[in-house]
């Protein structure tokens, strides 16, 4: 799904609700006694009214001498028990109620990650990494307190109207229904309001994942950014962003205003219609004082629950924001997915075909690859060569199945890709690429990320077959030494090597090597592709061509253009042709000053 389908749709209430409340069932006992609790408290308060009817009642009808000190005693001790009951079941809610929405927010998440992990490429490519972050983090913040908060909420505000009318009718039906009436009113505006909430907060939560986008991008691209003194330039881009999240902030706080100030309205009404409702009844004989007391106060324990409901709208509206963004990303699909029948590919020999291959991305109808027919022997070394869109690196792509074929099928032994489970196939191949990528942590980390578990020494001799060991012990704590977020503090060459460590300690049969050495220097190059060539030996390769001078050797080279595949053979072969790969050739090596100069890689990349 692309960004755009993201905020095309919304999802309504009762559906987000409905595939919300499975999450509940893991801890349904903690709930259902949360929600105990929450009736417990609700009849404490709803108590008071009716304690106060009592001594009122028997004031006004016995006078003074009914107000006893036994009786006094007896009803301050039940009060003081309720409120004792009332505190344990407060603390219950504010504790325990809290970490069980802690504990279904990390469900959540864990779930998010995970499908997140199981997403293919297409999908990062037309996603902002800002907005997966708001969404894993921020917006499921929201989640925590609307899974705690909202049966809470409305379990109390359900039981105080429910039992509050149950004893209010019993008192005095007329005003009963008078004061009942304005609670429609009510409703009518929350409704009105609902779907004005939903669509600020949605904005307002895009508008924090834009602003952590543009943040990551401006601080990973800092030394960009400095290198061209544009600080004031990303100052502005920022600006722009935060001035829109408060916008956003504002509209949604304007429409909480008018919400509260409509309910407020209807406050004033409900008290009204008691005052002059109720002291009417009085001077009519239908209402007792104890009574029109009892009124008052129920209408106080009314009202503050539906304050509690009026204020708890926004954090509702936010919860529910929180819980479509979930969706949104969960309901993303796994365009790679094993199949139902897929088996472990076992010894691997590195027999490599394309059949009858046709891809295309799936927001793009136009074709990629079409109608492809190769065959690689296993331990064949194979490069790949042309100008750039030709489909080199989407079609070393479709091996590990990063993407599926449109048509055709990819095989390997003999077996189809689609047939085999994903983690099998990927754990057979090993890629070195151009963009090298290095976690945060320390340099053996990152080498063992080829092999986790894998021991230390396992590690080292990798290092040494890269031709890195030496470099690493060079470093401030060898093998123990922080390489910053994404290999900061380690030159290009350095984290090249550091790669093909990594793939030496998989030891992959197949492997690709996708433009490995074109950022690099002259010295830097030559040192990783002395790696690179004991790295290939025994193994199927791949190579992607940056520098036409270093595949030389390869078994055998496919040109491919716009075309297709437009010519095969030896270097020797397709020299004596003449054709594309000769003049390609030509061009590249007629130039040996730009090559020195570390110019002429990046010029016949642009054209191979």
């Amino acid at each position: 799904m692309s960004e755009k389908d993201f905020y095309s749709r919304q999802m309504s209430t009762g559906t987000l609700i409905r595939r919300f409340v499975p999450y509940y069932r893991k801890y349904l006992p903690t709930l259902l006694f949360d929600l105990f609790c929450a009736c417990l408290t609700t009849v404490c308060e709803l108590a008071l009214p009716m304690i106060v009817r009592e001594i009122t009642g028997r004031a006004a009808m016995g006078g003074i001498g009914e107000l006893t000190t036994g009786f006094i005693l007896r009803i301050g001790a039940l009060y003081l028990v309720l409120r004792c009951v009332d505190a344990a079941g407060n603390y219950f809610m504010q504790s325990v109620g809290h970490i069980m929405g802690s504990r279904l927010e990390t469900d959540m998440r864990t779930d998010l990650f995970h499908h997140l992990q199981q997403l293919s490429f297409s999908y990062y490519s037309s996603t902002k990494v800002g907005q997966i972050m708001s969404r894993i983090t921020s917006d499921l913040f929201e989640v925590t307190e609307f899974a705690h908060h909202c049966p809470e909420e409305f379990l109390i505000a359900g039981v105080k109207m429910t039992v509050g009318f149950a004893l209010l009718i019993g008192m005095n039906v007329p005003l009963t229904l008078l004061m009942f009436s304005v609670l429609p009113g009510m409703v009518f505006f929350a409704l009105k309001f609902n779907r004005k909430f939903r669509q600020a907060f949605r904005k307002r939560n895009r508008q924090v994942g834009e602003i952590n986008a543009q943040v990551e991008d401006s601080l990973l691209g800092i030394r960009v950014v400095k290198s061209f003194a544009n600080e004031d330039l990303e100052e502005r881009k920022f600006d722009e962003g935060n001035r829109k999240f408060l916008e956003y902030k504002a509209v949604s706080y304007r429409y909480m205003a008018q919400f509260g100030t409509s309910n407020r309205v209807f406050d004033g009404l409900m008290y009204i219609i008691v005052v002059v409702a109720g002291a009417l009844f009085i001077r009519g004989g239908t209402l007792s004082v104890a009574d029109y007391t009892a009124y008052l106060l129920y209408t106080q324990v009314l009202l503050s629950s539906i304050r509690r409901i009026v204020e708890f709208i926004e954090q509702f509206q936010r919860g529910m924001t929180g819980i479509e963004r979930f969706y949104e990303i969960m309901d993303a699909p796994e365009e790679i997915r094993d199949a139902p029948d897929a088996v472990e590919l076992k010894d691997v020999r590195g027999a490599v075909e394309f059949r009858n291959v046709g891809f295309h991305y799936a927001d793009d109808e136009t074709e990629v690859l079409h109608h492809l027919n190769l065959s690689v022997k296993p331990g064949q070394s194979v490069a790949l060569v042309g100008p750039s869109g030709s489909g080199k690196t989407t079609l070393c792509s479709l091996i590990p199945r990063f993407y599926d074929v449109t048509e055709g099928s990819v095989l390997i032994d003999g077996q189809d890709v689609k047939h085999l489970t994903q983690r099998s196939l990927r754990r057979a191949i090993g890629m070195v690429q151009q963009d090298v990528y290095l976690f945060s942590g320390t340099v053996l980390e990152n080498i063992l990320y080829g092999k986790p578990g894998a021991a230390r020494e396992e590690a080292v001799e990798a290092a040494r077959m890269a031709g890195a060991h030496e470099f690493i012990e060079a470093l401030p704590q060898g093998y123990d030494t922080y390489v910053g977020e994404r290999g900061v503090r380690l030159s290009g060459g350095q984290k090249q090597r550091i790669s093909i460590a990594r793939v030496f300690l998989k030891n992959p049969p197949v492997l690709v090597l996708d433009e490995a050495t074109s950022a690099l220097d002259n010295e830097s190059e030559r040192l990783v592709q002395q790696s690179l060539e004991k790295l290939a030996r025994g193994r199927t390769v791949f190579t992607i061509a940056h520098r036409l001078t270093t595949i030389r050797s390869a078994d055998v080279i496919w040109v491919l253009t716009e075309r297709g595949v437009e010519e095969t053979g030896t270097h020797e072969e397709l020299m004596a042709r003449g054709g594309i790969y000769a003049r390609l050739y030509r061009m590249y090596t007629e130039r040996p000053e730009r090559s020195e100069s570390g110019r002429g890689p990046e010029a016949a990349g642009q054209n191979s």
